[in-house]
């Protein structure tokens, strides 16, 4: 019960953070709709993510493991559907540059918008993990 609380508590605190830094998430009743998607995203990794995976099993050892954010976004597309304040619209992000590192502006729609937020809110999570291990 524990690992599920601090599962939630991450997913949320990268979906927030998410929202922050990168257009395209849209939280319709604000932090009710943030908790609720936190909840259904915990629920879904923990249940449904662990079935996708099996079923892209061979895809998987194919790729080397590089098919896991198609599971993860496919997982995020059930969230969409099942969560109804939360929507992923386009991915825009409107670039960063400073005197070391210039990361150009990107702005992807439909499915390569959701590999690209499952992929960016994986890194979050996994990162946050990492720091509350």
């Amino acid at each position: 019960m524990r690992a599920l609380l601090k599962h939630f508590i991450i997913d949320t605190v990268a979906l927030y953070l998410i929202s922050l830094a990168i257009q395209g998430i849209v939280f319709e009743r604000g932090i009710e709709s943030l908790l609720l998607t936190g909840f259904v995203l915990m629920l879904a990794t923990t249940i449904i993510k662990p079935i996708i995976n099996v079923l892209l099993l061979p895809i998987n050892l194919i790729t080397f493991g590089l098919f896991k954010w198609v599971a993860y976004a496919v997982t995020l597309y059930l969230v969409t559907l099942v969560v109804p304040g939360f929507k992923l619209m386009d991915f825009i992000f409107a670039g960063y540059s400073s005197y070391w590192i210039a990361i150009p502006a990107i702005h992807l729609t439909g499915a390569l918008a959701f590999l690209a937020f499952s992929l960016v809110i994986s890194l979050v999570s996994s990162i946050v993990f990492w720091i509350f291990k």
